[in-house]
């Protein structure tokens, strides 16, 4: 069979840039496994292994998401911080994730360490992106004051567990993903896949509880827009 010719970053592939990003947006977008996909798509004539949009996802997924934190609104100057424990093939790593106030996810770093040394290298990541906050709400781990105290001495700190109740709840939907994956194969995987799940959700998951009804079905077509907007920048590039 010829292959199609399509231009941009789907040059070379054989299925539309439109099948490949419903593909990449039903795998990020709900709890499901690659073969969960190609079943979906399957059940509309298309014919796909799930190791192509596995390929799909790899490839296709950092793009849609650095184009989303791009072109993202600033978040706000209230950032809550939180990390937590996800196993590696037996071995423990750290998912440090900041959100700010909104509850839209920042950015997400994968360490081996939970110490001083992993606060500093996740603050850099996310001051080089976003500049630097008014407040910082963390827990009562001691690595993240000494970070700050570093870096960036007049930030607000504000350490308490129960302030950070935002943060702790962001890791929710992780772990349900995680259980789907049979947990992560190595920490590259998790913050590959983690870094991409977080800035969709963030599109395409509003707090519908504080929206109206249509609020949120307009909320729902502006992301369907948005996503189908980076698909027609990816087709020019």
């Amino acid at each position: 069979m010829t292959k199609a010719k399509h231009s941009g970053a789907f040059k070379g592939h054989r299925f539309p840039p439109e099948i490949i990003a419903y593909a990449v947006w039903s795998y990020f977008r709900f709890s499901l496994s690659l073969r969960d996909v190609e079943d979906l798509l399957a059940a509309r004539g298309i014919i796909v292994s799930y190791e192509t949009i596995r390929k799909w996802v790899g490839k296709f997924g950092t793009k849609y998401a650095a184009s989303i934190r791009r072109d993202r609104p600033a978040p706000s100057d209230k950032w809550h911080l939180d990390e937590v424990v996800i196993p590696v093939r037996g071995r423990k790593f750290w998912l440090w994730r900041a959100i700010d106030s909104n509850g839209d996810a920042l950015d997400i770093l994968v360490q081996s360490r939970r110490n001083t040394r992993a606060a500093k290298r996740f603050f850099r990541k996310l001051f080089k992106q976003y500049g630097r906050p008014r407040v910082v709400i963390t827990d009562k781990l001691g690595s993240y004051s000494a970070a700050l105290k570093n870096l960036a001495p007049s930030i607000d700190h504000r350490r308490h567990k129960g302030l950070n109740n935002r943060s702790e709840g962001s890791h929710r939907p992780t772990r349900r993903r995680e259980k789907i994956m049979a947990r992560f194969k190595s920490p590259g995987q998790a913050q590959l896949f983690l870094s991409v799940h977080d800035q969709v959700q963030t599109v395409f998951r509003p707090r519908r509880h504080k929206l109206s009804a249509p609020a949120y079905r307009q909320s729902r077509s502006d992301a369907h827009s948005i996503w189908d907007d980076i698909t027609y920048v990816l087709m020019a590039a």
